[in-house]
C-alpha cells in the first residue's frame, strides 16, 4: 500500500517517540509498504526548527536528507492537481500544510498516518 505521513507522524516516527501509535509504526516500517512525505511537511519543519519552535534530534540539513534516504520515504512535491482540489477543499481543517497534504493524498490516492481527527472529514482514508 501506499501511505503519505503528515508531518508530526514522520517527526515521532524518526525520534522513536512513544506518541506514534503502533499501527502506524508498522505500517512505516513494513517493507511492502511505499511511505511518501509531503515537500509541504518538509517546509513546516524547517520554518518550525528555525524559529525555535520545534527541536529535532539532529540538525535539519542533516536529519532529512539522511533519514529519509535511510527510511526509504519518498518525498511527494506539490503539483498544480494539488492545488486545483486544495482551492475547493471546505474549510473544516485550516492549518494551510495539512490542506495541502489532504489535497495531495486525495489526488495521489493515499491513506494518510496522522492522529489529526480533522482529516477524517475530508474524503480520504485515515489511519493512526
Amino acid at each position: 500500500m501506499r501511505y503519505l505521513l503528515d508531518t508530526h507522524s514522520l517527526i515521532w516516527f524518526l525520534a522513536g517517540d512513544e506518541r506514534l501509535s503502533l499501527n502506524a509504526r508498522k505500517i512505516i516500517e513494513n517493507e511492502e509498504n511505499i511511505i511518501f512525505i509531503s515537500i509541504a511537511s518538509l517546509w513546516e519543519i524547517s520554518i518550525k526548527s528555525s524559529l525555535g519552535k520545534l527541536e529535532l534530534i539532529k540538525p535539519f540539513e542533516i536529519l532529512f536528507p539522511q533519514q529519509l534516504q535511510e527510511n526509504e520515504i519518498e518525498i511527494i512535491g506539490i503539483k498544480v492537481e494539488h492545488l486545483i482540489v486544495l482551492s475547493k477543499l471546505p474549510f473544516h481543517h485550516r492549518d494551510p500544510f495539512d490542506r495541502l497534504i489532504i489535497a495531495q493524498a486525495m489526488v495521489e490516492n493515499v491513506a494518510i498516518i496522522s492522529k489529526d481527527s480533522l482529516f477524517a472529514l475530508y474524503e480520504v482514508q485515515l489511519l493512526w
